[in-house]
Parts: C-alpha cells; structure tokens; sequence
C-alpha cells in the first residue's frame, strides 16, 4: 500500500497473487452508493456468489435489495483478435473465458476497483463506482497503452430477483436497444432499468446465457446455478489515452453525469481520510474508507435517517450490529452528524423498552428478540455526548431512555428483568437474545438464559450513563435512583461472576442448568464496557485467560479450544456454519474489545496495538480494503461469513484510534498497573 497527504489511499494486488484462476477468484470487491445498495464481484470477473452484481439496488432504502445487472462481459479486438478481459465458471467446471489470464494488477483507488489488463503491448483499464444516494453504477474502460484503436465490446448479463435468490431462464425478458444502450424490464411491473454508453453502437441479440456456477454458494451448500439474460452487445473504438463509459441505472431521473460523480466521490473520500490521525498507519486510514461502506439511508428519500448495514453482501441493519458499530463508524471518523441521525432514527423505533433487533428486508414488522441491542444504545449514545456535547439531543432522547430503564426494571419481552440482585436476567425457551444467537433446526445453540457477563456490565454501563444524563439535564432525583440501581450491579457483580476454578468469570450465571464456566470471550466485553467492576487482580487474569485461550491474529474465537463442542473450521452448509458460529469461530470485532481491556489493565499503548495489527495483511484478502466477519478459530485462519463486517471494521478503527489518542489515559487501574505479560 502507498499513500500520501495529498493522495487517496492505494492498495494494490499483483500478478503474483492473481497467477491463477483460484486466486483470483477468491479476492472480491465491493462499491456501495449509501443506500443499502452496492456493486461487488471478484477480481477475476467470475461470480461466485448470488450477491455479486454490478448493480444491485435498494429499492426501498436500505432493503428490497435486487440484482439488476449481475456483470458485464468485456472484450477487447486489435490486430484482428479479440481478447476477453473477463471470466466464468459454469456448472460442468468449464472456466471460459479466461480473462484473468491478462490480469497485470489490480487496484483499489480510494473506494473504487480499478483493474489494469496486459495484452501484448495494449494496456486497458477497468474502473467501477456508483453515485451515492442512487440506483447508478459507472463502467469506464480506458485504453491506457496501444497504437491504433482498440475496438471495446461488452456484453450485460442481467437479472431481476431479489439479491437473495438465483435467477432460472427461459423466461421473455423485456429488453429494447436504444442508439446508445439498452432499456430493460424483465416483466410487467419489474423496475426499469437503463443501459447507456457515451459512445459506440449497439447490437441487440437478447439471449439468455446459462448455468453459471457461483462456486461459494456451492461451498455453503445452496443452489449455485444461475442463468443470465443479455440483451446485446455494446462496442466502440476507442484510442489511446480515452475511454468508454457506460451508465447502468435503475432511477428514474437521468442519471449524473459519470466525471461528475467520480470527481465528488474522490473529494468524499479525501474528507474521509481527512478525519485519520496523523500518525496512523496506512492499514488504519483505509478502514476510515472502509467504514463509510456501511452507512446507509433509512426510510423514504424525503424523510430518510440514516442506519449502518450490518454486513455485505447479505445482512440488512440489526439493532445490535448499529449501535456496536456506530462508535467506529460514525465517532471515530468525525461524523456526528451521521451518528445523531442513527441514533434519532433508531429512538422512534423502541417498543416496551427495547430496540429492534432486526429490520426485515421486505418490509415485515421489525423484530425485538435481543437484550444487547438496547443496551448498547445507551453505549453508543454517552460516546456521542462525550465526543459532541450535544445536550439538545439528549435532551430529545432522555424520555426514551428513561422509558427503558423502566421496562427493564419492572420486566419486558422474553424474561428481560431486574432480578433481587440487583443483576439483569434474561431469556426464556427457544429464543436466544444476546450476539451468541444461532440456531439449528430450532435449537439454540448457544441460547445463554439466565445472567450474561457481558449483558450485566452493560446494564451498568447503562444506569451510571443515565446518572451521568440526569445530572446534565438537571434530573437530580432520577440520577440518585440511576445511581442506586448501577451500586447494587457493582456490589454484586464480581462477587458471583468470578469463577476460582477457571481464574476467569463464568459466562452466564444462574441459568437453567446453573452457571455456565465455558471460557468465552464475553468477559473481556464486560471488562472493557466496565472495568470498575473488576479488581486489578481479576481483571489482569480476565485478560490473561483471553490471550492465551481466545486471541488469535484476527479474532478472539467465541469458545477455548479445550471447552466440549469446539470447532476451529467454520465451514459447510447451513446446519454446519450456524452450529459452530459461536463454538470457537474467531470473530474479528472481538479485537477492539479485547485491545482496550489490554490497555485499561496494563497501560502499554504498543502491546494493546499489536493486538490489532493482524487485520493489515487481511485488508489485501478476502474483500479488498474492508475486513471480514468471521474466521477460523484453528491457523492458518481461512475467512468465512460476510466478506465485509461493520463491526469488524469500527471496533478494530475505534480502539485503534482511541489508544492512540490516549482517551483512556486517566487509567481505571492508575496506581496499581502490572508490567505487561504479552
């Protein structure tokens, strides 16, 4: 990677890691336009999963997300030879054509893939990108090197389903060519969708291509065979030194012209970098980039707030993933305006004191069966205040608070309580409430029922949080009551969660087989949310035990290695993934907590850093420039689930950040700090 102050952020990927089809397939990339919908594929050009697409569209922002255009086939004649610069896999193993065979590089200017193709003495490059707050992708192909005209062709291959499913051919697929393009509508009612090129002609051939292989939903056991629909085929000459550009959108509007979006999209991402210390490393600034991926528009294009998708290519925005990733993605880059309006957005959804958990794609009722999410809010909300100082907006939310700290007090939906102990019980059968949620064949696997570690030291967070809301609006009353509940949690708290057998905390306590002492890294997160409920003792061996049992270079796995029911490969069909989701899968968010709980304990800023230095190498894998969600827990720690994490990118940017500004340097364990062990 290179960079400097005056340049955006570079990473590029040689032709030694792209010599063969397999590697080159299983690098990808990803564009999104700030509205849940984005472009994405693979460096080869292959499709490999139904996500891919070189416009997928949010119809009803961030959801209703549908595959429109899947790719675009290029080939390039000279000499009177045509060369692909693209490939397929198709369902028999046949790879045709062979493009990344002329791959010399591949680049990742800013937030754009740009990729740079060899042939014999004619360099032609490939660029992507797509308008933020709109249905619009741009392909440019620019002859870099050659002598005479090159004769461009490229070939859409379209779709229209929901991003979700596969598409089966056969069907009269409405397509019509124009002077300069095609316009599309799959069927009656379907969204149109227009083609268009600054120049060349156009040749209309609608046919459908078929039994595309997309080998990862192969791998994840799902129906991986697609048939595509080509409408014809658009070509141009074009010479050394220009390009051709062509325009694929689902708007009505007429789309913004490309240089214009790409010139605003440069200067967008220089903002971006803009926000990143002076002294951060290169692998720290690209995930300032990488962040803004996943801020998106909530609600109609009057009214619209704003929310954080979870994951790429397949989550929406979940309420807990939001307000984990909302510090990192929104605080840590300097943009509270965009951090208010999450938080706003989110407040006017809460129901019997609690968040949704999950906005579903399709516009259902959103879902309210987590005891994190709300919890978190608070997290998110006190970042905000600290950061902005921005007493209207608490002033605006105080009531909704208030509101939760009262249902959770007196009960609310699925055995959320304040239990005689002061401490936060949750959960009843069949339902799983905290981020350890997966099921199989409807069993829980992980289902956590009783006291969590990490939910009760969120709860205090919470109380001492509304204690420290109430004094600033002049609540004195509420901040005794706010301050009493968090003393009962802390009186409590260490007392029944340290476990002597394991030098760690339990997991859960008093659930419905008694307490659970699996080794688990939600004790860091309850360690880094609160560490004044810890001793300096038992924090240092909360920490210790992690190091050693839990971390790896890019995740803490979610179970030790030595517990019943570990797995270090994640992997296989659904059944297989979702059983070992939360049985020793490393998940890369784990970093940020477990660096600042590193830090808080032992006070050397290098150490806690080093923790979180393995995402670097990650960031020229997988999904070029962003970091994945999840990991083996068993070396050499091959990535698995969605290609780029929300979560993963803001929690591993804000402890970064944080350490590095020495936010935390009033040390809750100042006068009595070991020597680091690590």
């Amino acid at each position: 990677m290179t960079m400097s102050s005056t340049t955006t952020s570079l990473i590029e990927v040689g032709r030694d890691a792209l010599g063969s089809f397999d590697e080159a397939t299983s690098r990808e990339w990803l564009y999104t336009n700030g509205l849940g919908g984005f472009a994405s594929g693979t460096l080869s050009g292959a499709r490999t999963r139904r996500y891919h697409g070189l416009l997928v569209a949010a119809l009803a922002p961030p959801a209703q997300r549908v595959v429109l255009v899947a790719k675009a086939d290029v080939a390039v004649e000279f000499d009177g030879r045509e060369h692909w610069l693209t490939s397929n896999e198709f369902a028999d193993g046949t790879v045709h054509p062979r493009g990344y065979e002329m791959l010399d590089r591949f680049m990742l200017d800013g937030l754009m893939p740009v990729w740079r193709y060899a042939i014999d003495d004619v360099i032609v490059e490939q660029r992507i990108w797509m308008a933020q707050g709109a249905n619009t992708t741009y392909l440019e192909l620019r002859v870099v090197q050659g002598v005479g005209p090159v004769r461009i062709r490229v070939r859409p291959l379209c779709a229209h389903r929901d991003f979700h499913g596969v598409s089966h051919g056969g069907w009269s697929f409405g397509s019509a060519p124009t002077g300069d393009g095609f316009d599309l509508r799959a069927f009656d009612g379907a969204v149109p969708v227009r083609i268009r090129s600054d120049r060349g002609s156009v040749v209309a051939d609608g046919q459908w291509h078929w039994r595309f292989r997309q080998r990862i939903e192969s791998a994840r056991g799902l129906d991986d065979v697609e048939d595509l629909f080509c409408p014809g085929v658009i070509e141009a000459d074009v010479g050394a030194g220009t390009a051709v550009t062509m325009t694929f959108t689902a708007e009505v509007a007429e789309p913004m012209a490309a240089a214009t979006v790409l010139m605003r999209e440069r200067s967008r991402w220089q903002q971006l970098l803009a926000a990143a210390s002076l002294s951060a490393p290169e692998w720290v600034r690209r995930l300032h980039l990488a962040a803004d991926q996943f801020v998106a528009a909530r609600g109609d294009a009057n009214d619209a707030g704003k929310t954080v998708i979870a994951g790429y290519p397949w989550f929406g925005d979940w309420g807990r993933d939001t307000m984990i990733a909302l510090p990192g993605i929104a605080l840590a880059t300097g943009r509270l305006d965009v951090a208010a309006s999450v938080l706003t957005t989110f407040a006017a959804h809460v129901s019997e004191g609690m968040l949704p958990n999950r906005f579903p794609d399709l516009g259902e009722a959103p879902e309210y069966n987590t005891v994190d999410a709300t919890l978190w809010y608070f997290d998110a909300i006190d970042r905000y205040l600290k950061a902005s100082s921005d007493q209207r907006l608490l002033a605006q939310l105080y009531p909704v608070l208030t509101d939760i700290i009262d249902w959770h007090v007196k009960g609310t939906r699925f055995g959320i309580r304040v239990d005689d102990d002061g401490l936060l019980a949750a959960g009843v059968e069949g339902v799983q409430l905290t981020w350890m949620d997966a099921r199989v064949d409807g069993r829980e696997i992980t289902p956590r029922t009783g006291k969590a570690v990490e939910i009760n030291a969120l709860w205090y967070r919470a109380l001492m949080s509304m204690r420290r809301f109430a004094h600033l609006l002049g609540d004195a009353q509420a901040a005794e009551r706010f301050e009493r509940l968090a003393n009962r949690v802390s009186r409590t708290f260490e007392a029944r969660f340290f476990n002597a057998a394991t030098e760690c905390l339990f997991d859960v306590i008093d659930g419905p087989a008694g307490d659970d002492g699996s080794i688990r890294p939600n004790q860091i997160l309850a360690l880094a949310i609160a560490p004044e409920l810890f001793s300096i003792e038992r924090a240092c061996a909360v920490v210790d035990v992690c190091a050693r049992k839990l971390w790896t270079p890019v995740g803490l796995r979610s179970l030790a290695p030595e517990e019943p029911g570990y797995s270090g490969v994640y992997g296989g069909g659904p059944s297989l993934r979702d059983g070992v989701y939360h049985q020793g899968t490393a998940w890369t968010w784990l970093l940020g907590p477990f660096a600042m709980a590193h830090y808080r304990v032992y006070g050397d800023a290098k150490a806690a850093k080093r923790y979180l230095e393995g995402v670097a190498g990650h960031l020229r894998q997988g999904c070029i420039g962003s970091v994945g969600e999840v990991f083996d827990g068993a070396a050499p720690h091959m990535p698995g689930g969605c290609f780029a994490q929300a979560w993963s990118v803001a929690e591993v940017l804000r402890a970064w950040t944080e350490i590095d500004s020495e936010e935390e340097a009033q040390w809750v364990f100042a006068n009595n700090k070991p020597n680091s062990n690590q």
